[in-house]
């Protein structure tokens, strides 16, 4: 366990499953123990409050329980918030919407990351609107790029949870 993140959470973190690029189906067993968290407790090396919730709203998302993720990521007021609100609805699928998050974005950290580490994945990472767009042409084709498309939102779900999380 790293010594920034509860017990709670690093059992979740051990479980992280490969999300679909859709909205995928609640994965109940794990309901309870997201309920659990507070993000006060379970949360405590987060930047503030707001990015505390945004890591929430990020394990809700990573678990395909839209609903909840976003109640949490619809109201932040930061481009964390806006970033997680981008994915949920990139996953929906509602690609206008979620272009339309991504743009409230603005220049993240974690864009460069994911500039810097996707290649090594095999993509080449530029915009969060142009990874929309290719999400948008293999989601649910059984392909090789799909399964890169998958890959890759992982990723950007690992570096996004850490700048929220890590702070």
């Amino acid at each position: 366990m790293n010594p920034t993140e509860s017990a709670a959470v690093t059992a979740l973190l051990d479980q992280l499953p490969l999300m679909p690029l859709g909205p995928g189906k609640p994965l109940r067993a794990f309901h309870a123990a997201i309920s659990a968290l507070r993000p006060e407790t379970d949360f405590p090396t987060a930047r503030d409050a707001d990015h505390a919730q945004a890591a929430l709203a990020g394990l809700w998302l990573a678990f395909n329980f839209e609903s909840e993720s976003h109640a949490i990521s619809q109201d932040l007021p930061n481009a964390t918030g806006s970033f997680w609100h981008g994915i949920l609805h990139r996953r929906e699928p509602d690609a206008w919407n979620a272009k339309y998050w991504f743009r409230q974005v603005g220049n993240h950290p974690v864009i460069a990351q994911l500039r810097a580490q996707s290649p090594a994945l095999g993509y080449r990472y530029t915009t969060p609107e142009a990874f929309v767009d290719f999400v948008e042409q293999v989601r649910d084709t059984n392909s090789a790029n799909e399964a890169l498309a998958q890959r890759i939102q992982k990723l950007e779900w690992q570096l996004l949870f850490a700048w929220s999380f890590q702070g």
